[in-house]
């Protein structure tokens, strides 16, 4: 089983975005910027990453996303975790 690439992990954030955020307007989202800067509120942003996480079958510590600036950090740790899952099988 190969681990999916960072298109596909921003894609399924940008689906739980639309999914979770009343307001966000597709086509301004910014993987460049912070969930919260595109109008997510904490709650928001745990659903859209618990979500996430649950369609990749990967966990990351609350400590390591803690650290992320923006949805761009977000798609690398992901897709960072997911290729460890994937080699440790």
């Amino acid at each position: 089983m190969a681990a999916p690439t960072k298109e596909e992990i921003l894609k399924i954030i940008k689906q739980h975005l639309a999914d979770n955020v009343d307001d966000m307007d597709e086509a301004k989202f910014d993987p460049a910027k912070s969930m919260k800067a595109m109008g997510a509120n904490s709650l928001d942003i745990v659903e859209v990453v618990s979500c996430t996480m649950r369609d990749l079958k990967i966990k990351v510590p609350r400590a390591e996303l803690a650290k992320l600036n923006n949805v761009n950090e977000l798609v690398d740790l992901l897709h960072k975790a997911a290729n460890e899952k994937v080699q440790g099988a």
